[in-house]
């Protein structure tokens, strides 16, 4: 039997995205999240760092903002690399790793403000674009 979103027999099509090289190389090299946000804004990873940054500082509305830019930025970059609205994005490759730190973020900053849908919504979609990809993130 054919599955819809891959090839005969093969299972979803994984998704990867570009890596992050030169934004993760800056990062290590000591920039802030904002200065990597304002040199690289389509980037998940500089997006994932501040939304980070502003939880770690106590500041939950300020860390769903960003998380929410670096989700929209990832779904952009997603689509750009063949992504139809489906299948894994597994955090293996490195490149979807930015990505998936905004949602983890979004749901952990929405849960914070009460937006008990959006939690809902995001976990699921965790799940489905790779269901170890949070315990990975969060350290489990």
């Amino acid at each position: 039997m054919a599955d819809l979103l891959g090839m005969p027999g093969t299972g979803p099509v994984e998704t990867h995205l570009p890596e992050d090289a030169d934004v993760v190389a800056r990062f290590e090299a000591g920039d802030e999240g904002a200065d990597l946000a304002r040199r690289f804004p389509f980037s998940s990873f500089a997006w994932a760092q501040l939304a980070d940054d502003a939880w770690a500082a106590g500041q939950d509305v300020e860390s769903y903002a960003y998380a929410r830019v670096g989700y929209h930025r990832g779904l952009d970059a997603l689509r750009r690399a063949g992504w139809k609205g489906a299948g894994r994005i597994p955090y293996e490759h490195a490149g979807n790793r930015g990505f998936l730190r905004c949602l983890v973020a979004l749901e952990r900053a929405a849960s914070a403000i009460g937006e008990a849908d959006e939690v809902q919504r995001i976990g699921d979609f965790l799940n489905e674009a790779d269901p170890s990809a949070k315990a990975a993130i969060l350290g489990a």
